[in-house]
């Protein structure tokens, strides 16, 4: 077993501290990852309060993460040690259902193994990237193309590929309206890959002091939630609406906001449930859709994208002594856009 440290919760609710554990040591199959950086996501918050509900304690959260290779096993062929490499929501799932063989692993019908507070074949609970290495199943790990700074690259493991995977697969590109709810960590993402795929983006959004980084980002407009009169005059406006945000909203204003047959959908994941009024719609075949993330290939594919598009997330660094503070931050949304630890700072 390989001793490790971390930032752990150990009970619901409570702050993380510091927490040594043990991976496990690196088979034929494994690689061993040094992590230099891990992105927190708001899902890591979400489980360490368990505000889902199922989280399991202690936990080491942290599923964006980046670092070095320092061992591989000795049937290892993908990858070599010194390379740059990745590890994003899972790692593992059962490989043998239809959405594993089609390279969907994250609808495994048994269900994919979390980074973090999981349980494995083996029924050790997963801990996640705020520590210092992780051990992984090299079919389960990324490659972080060179041209990628390893901290910018970090969020792309969550919050680029939870945007990329519905643009791609709802076909959105060139010709397209596209309305991003919430300029946040999925939501700057989203505007940055929409816009080098080509759609004509809006930012729709409470807040004015968003204006600007909405423009910087590539948005073609902007308009602000919390004026009634934006959901009369953008009526019928949008084929696909990509809503971001993670607080409890009405889904139903902006289901009027589609074209007919326009798509609206959901990849932020409030911790309340919406009514959905049925005749917008029926009445214009509208649909509301859901996402999750992507499987191992197209998280691969979206890396090269994005390193082809010069895309990264916009972060601020830390060490990992302000995660709590970190934390309260990401709540009232003082973060531009996405917060990354410097896993330097645990050692």
């Amino acid at each position: 077993m390989l001793p490790t440290t971390g930032y752990a919760a150990l009970t619901a609710k409570a702050a993380l501290q510091p927490f040594s554990f043990t991976r496990r040591d690196v088979g034929p199959h494994d690689v061993l990852i040094a992590i230099t950086h891990c992105g927190i996501c708001h899902s890591d918050i979400h489980q360490a309060r368990d505000e889902w509900g199922g989280s399991i304690f202690p936990m080491v959260p942290g599923h964006e993460i980046v670092g070095t290779i320092s061992r591989i096993g000795s049937m290892v062929t993908r990858f070599h040690v010194g390379e740059t490499a990745g590890v994003g929501c899972f790692v593992d799932s059962c490989r043998t259902c239809p959405a594993c063989r089609e390279g969907s692993e994250q609808y495994c019908e048994a269900g994919m193994l979390l980074t973090y507070s999981g349980l494995d074949k083996d029924g050790q609970v997963t801990q996640g990237g705020y520590s210092t290495q992780i051990v992984v199943n090299e079919n389960y790990v990324l490659q972080i193309p060179a041209t990628l700074s390893p901290a910018g690259a970090a969020p792309l493991l969550c919050a680029g590929i939870t945007t990329y995977s519905p643009l791609r697969h709802w076909g959105v590109g060139k010709y397209h309206q596209l309305a991003v709810v919430g300029l946040g960590g999925l939501g700057h993402m989203a505007v940055k890959i929409a816009t080098a795929l080509g759609t004509h983006v809006t930012v729709l959004s409470t807040s004015e002091r968003k204006r600007k980084d909405a423009e910087r980002l590539g948005a073609k407009d902007f308009a602000l939630t919390s004026q009634p009169e934006t959901f009369t005059r953008l009526q019928r406006s949008f084929d696909f609406i990509l809503d971001t945000v993670s607080a409890p909203h009405n889904y139903n204003d902006y289901v009027n906001l589609l074209k007919t047959d326009g798509t609206m959908i959901l990849v932020g994941a409030p911790d309340k449930p919406t009514p959905l009024e049925p005749f917008p719609l029926i009445l214009h075949r509208r649909r509301i859709a859901g996402s999750v993330i992507g499987g191992i290939r197209e998280t691969q594919e979206m890396l090269n994208f994005c390193a082809e598009h010069g895309i990264e997330s916009d972060i601020e660094l830390i060490p990992i002594q302000q995660v709590n503070e970190a934390y309260e931050r990401v709540l009232k949304g003082d973060v531009r856009y996405r917060f990354v630890i410097d896993l330097a700072s645990l050692k």
